[in-house]
């Protein structure tokens, strides 16, 4: 049976790629504020939309897209004022959040099997409506987080630079918590509430390790979460368990091996500093006996100095002269 043709399968991947883009996105603006766990909080808070939509009978999306921006604007607010410090308000969400919505839950008549697909995902669960909340909202998220990506650069890498040039510092928190609340609650029905917080992170610390500027590793990450998102997804049909599990463990694959790349992209774009001829000193001295050969692979940067390469070493510079090193 072709996978496509199912038309839950249609609606999971359209979801999942849709979640894939816009979690990396605002993700990394909650990594360069360090509010990488900020995720988790939120997506424990949505778990007490979802208890109250079970409760209510209404449905779980809308409801816990309303109820997870109120809580992190709310969070902000005592952020902001001092009253309430960035780890203090998380545990409020975490435990507040996850408590409440398993406390709705039982009051409904459901237990936790009710609330799994929530927590961790499922395939099954994403109606046709379900689909346009998702495109609806992930597009809102983009076009705020691209079009406003200066100013909420600015605020997220240093908010007294930021307020001194003029900018709405506090909406623009506020903007930046809302979009990360939006972007847990749309990415519920994927990866689950327990594990979108990872799809927000892993990427970019991957496309990190690859891209230099934060332009560059912005829409790196996006492309390396909607590769895993879709690719998790598309493989938790055929091994028959939840995506959320299997796209995460992609995502931190991909993260492993983004190690050795970035290390074979370290040596390659190695600097080569060009020294004016005159600060070479009047006597060089004989550097201390060692091992280590100076070559172009050898990890050290490489100097020009008056036509010859110099390395440093030890917080010197080693000049290859006959059978042994000259320190300059």
């Amino acid at each position: 049976m072709d996978l496509f043709s199912l038309a839950f399968m249609q609606r999971a991947v359209l979801a999942a790629l849709i979640t894939g883009i816009t979690a990396p996105a605002i993700g990394t603006f909650l990594v360069q504020r360090r509010l990488s766990l900020l995720g988790d909080g939120l997506g424990h808070l949505a778990v007490a939309g979802v208890g109250l939509a079970l409760l209510t009978g209404t449905a779980p999306l809308p409801l816990a897209v309303a109820i997870c921006v109120a809580g992190s604007i709310g969070i902000e607010l005592l952020r902001e004022s001092g009253r309430a410090s960035g780890d203090v308000g998380l545990a409020i969400l975490f435990y507040g959040g996850l408590s409440a919505g398993l406390l709705l839950a039982g009051l409904a008549g459901q237990g936790t099997g009710t609330l799994s697909a929530y927590l961790f995902g499922s395939l099954l669960v994403i109606s046709a409506n379900d689909l346009w909340y998702i495109t609806i909202l992930g597009v809102v998220v983009l076009a705020v987080t691209i079009g406003l990506l200066p100013q909420l650069f600015a605020v997220s890498a240093d908010e007294p630079f930021a307020r001194s040039i003029g900018l709405r510092v506090r909406l623009l928190n506020i903007v930046v918590v809302s979009l990360a609340a939006i972007t847990v609650t749309v990415s519920m029905r994927t990866v689950g509430l327990l594990l979108v917080s990872a799809l927000m992170v892993v990427p970019v610390a991957t496309a990190n390790h690859v891209v230099v500027g934060f332009r560059n590793g912005l829409f790196t990450a996006m492309g390396l979460g909607a590769i895993a998102a879709v690719s998790g997804t598309v493989g938790s049909y055929y091994l028959n368990t939840a995506p959320g599990a299997l796209i995460v463990v992609i995502a931190i694959t991909v993260f492993a091996l983004s190690w050795p790349v970035s290390r074979i992209l370290q040596r390659r774009n190695r600097p080569i500093l060009e020294l004016p001829d005159d600060t070479a000193p009047v006597a060089h001295e004989p550097a201390e006996s060692h091992l280590h050969v100076h070559d172009t692979d050898c990890g050290h940067v490489a100097v020009q100095h008056a036509g010859h390469t110099d390395y440093i070493h030890d917080g010197h510079r080693h000049a290859a002269h006959e059978d042994h090193y000259d320190e300059h």
